[in-house]
């Protein structure tokens, strides 16, 4: 992916700013100036960029539990301030972001400040080249008296609190700043799947989605049927019967949402209400509970099976079981096994931890 070429701007730098990346500030960093940039801000605070650096971090880091490598000050700072400040996942982000950006704690302020020792100018680097024998004061010291005069058209002019946009430059990220985060989600997804080579659909994980599926379409059209044949479902986790109008159930994925990202139906199964709150994302103990949660599976898939052989969520086991024809437990355990272990070891917490 390449950025669309504008005459009388150097293009080839701003992409040369993502060359040999070795942490997730300058994605971020990015992002971050779009924002502000497409809300008609041109002079911008350090501290608002920063607050949004975390922000939009937040969900990545928290809710999916990526890695981005341990000496990245991003993924440090976001977990910091999520314990200083007691704040859970879930806040929606303009939330998250006025509270973080307006905290009176020094402390947040001090990790946020953090970054200022090397995101700002360090960026601009491709318009101001270190020059051979140059030390890194020096540097910097350069790269903030070229810039606040837009030499060789710098993206940006940086102050000791603020950054100014260039206005040669405004109308060019005002007109391509879809294209151009597109470029830093691509870019980004590509890093952490580097860092994370076994996690799944991590180009989904980079923002929290708007809403979770409601599970509808999965309690009516397949989990109905097994209901209805048996009269209740047993919860493999509290053993409790479950009984369809009742309402005492909820559709659980047996690996985490957050981890998967995912509805497929093999691994959605009805457990109690009340332990589905307490469970949130926790794994379960394949010890104690995959003898059940395959036994309950295999039971609704032979039953879905003689009603509708061809609904698509018959199909969705294909992607397990794509040559056979019953429900292997050897096949259906080397599925979820691996997911389980992945998951915890990016930090996804068991039941009894």
């Amino acid at each position: 992916m390449n950025f669309p070429l504008e005459q009388n701007l150097p293009i080839q730098l701003l992409a040369s700013c993502f060359n040999n990346t070795s942490a997730t500030y300058k994605f971020y960093w990015l992002l971050s100036i779009l924002d502000e940039v497409e809300n008609s801000q041109t002079t911008i605070t350090k501290h608002r960029l920063f607050t949004k650096m975390v922000t939009n971090a937040w969900y990545t880091v928290n809710y999916f539990k990526l890695s981005f490598g341990k000496q990245d000050l991003i993924h440090d700072a976001v977990e910091k301030i999520r314990d200083i400040e007691n704040l859970t996942i879930d806040l929606r982000r303009e939330t998250l972001n006025s509270i973080i950006e307006n905290t009176p704690n020094n402390h947040i302020r001090t990790i946020l400040n953090h970054f200022d020792k090397n995101v700002p100018h360090r960026f601009l680097t491709p318009w101001f080249p270190k020059l051979s024998g140059e030390t890194d004061s020096h540097l910097k010291k350069r790269i903030y008296e070229s810039s606040s005069i837009f030499k060789n058209d710098a993206l940006y002019a940086l102050y000791k609190s603020e950054i100014i946009i260039n206005p040669k430059w405004v109308h060019y990220l005002q007109k391509n700043a879809k294209l151009i985060k597109d470029f830093c989600y691509w870019n980004l997804a590509l890093f952490l799947q580097s860092r994370n080579p076994n996690v799944p659909d991590i180009p989904n994980k980079l923002i929290k989605p708007a809403t979770r599926n409601p599970l509808t379409d999965q309690r009516n059209k397949y989990w109905k049927n097994v209901f209805q044949h048996d009269g209740f479902v047993e919860c493999i986790f509290t053993n409790e019967k479950l009984y369809l109008n009742d309402n005492n159930f909820a559709l659980d994925h047996f690996i985490p949402h957050a981890f998967v990202s995912h509805d497929l139906i093999w691994n959605l199964i009805p457990i109690n209400l009340n332990f589905n709150s307490r469970k949130s994302d926790k794994l379960p103990l394949m010890a104690k509970h995959f003898d059940k949660f395959y036994s309950l599976q295999k039971h609704a898939f032979e039953i879905n099976k003689s009603i509708n052989p061809k609904s698509k969520y018959m199909e969705e086991f294909l992607t397990i079981f794509p040559t056979e024809n019953d429900f292997p437990k050897n096949k259906f355990k080397d599925t979820i096994q691996p997911l389980i272990t992945i998951a915890h070891n990016n930090g996804f917490a068991f039941l009894n931890e």
